[in-house]
């Protein structure tokens, strides 16, 4: 979870996916270093072939790309550096860590966040990613669904616990 405080008190609070196995987002304490609305990555997206199919949906911007493809960046929205190239931004969240470090959260919270901290804003970050499987790796993508293919981007954006945040927070 990601939480904004005013005055000590949390006013917001948003689920995230941060940094996996292999590329753990750095704990500690930072500051906002720069904010960014519409930044792109420069190190990962994906790689397409010349009609715009995917190739490699999970791609390094060092990869071999066929003739006539190309590598698209990532987006990465309402991007708020904080230690290197790591920073809060909107993006997917499949319900365990699965960045390259960064720390991801929906859309609507990444502008409420984006909106309310300026550059050197304090930013703690604690916890611990599990060294095993993520819970809910395992489970299947066909859950009851009668065969259809049941993928979280395709369900509701907010779960009951995760209401959008009220309308002072939207530009």
């Amino acid at each position: 979870m990601a939480y904004l405080l005013q005055d000590g008190r949390p006013v917001l609070a948003s689920p995230i996916s941060s940094g996996r196995y292999g590329h753990l987002t750095k704990t500690g304490s930072f500051k906002i270093l720069d904010k960014e609305r519409t930044h792109y990555s420069s190190m990962y997206g994906k790689i397409v072939d010349a009609q715009g199919n995917p190739i490699v949906a999970d791609a390094d911007a060092d990869m071999p790309v066929p003739r006539g493809g190309k590598f698209i960046p990532a987006p990465m929205h309402y991007f708020m550096r904080f230690n290197g190239a790591d920073g809060m931004h909107a993006g997917y969240l499949p319900g365990h860590p699965a960045s390259h470090g960064c720390v991801r959260m929906p859309e609507q919270y990444a502008i409420a966040f984006f909106n309310s901290v300026s550059v050197g804003t304090p930013l703690t970050v604690f916890g611990r990613t599990p060294a095993g499987r993520y819970l809910g790796q395992s489970q299947s993508l066909f859950p009851g669904r009668g065969g259809r293919f049941a993928d979280p981007r395709f369900g509701p954006q907010f779960g009951p616990r995760f209401a959008p945040p009220p309308l002072p927070w939207w530009p």
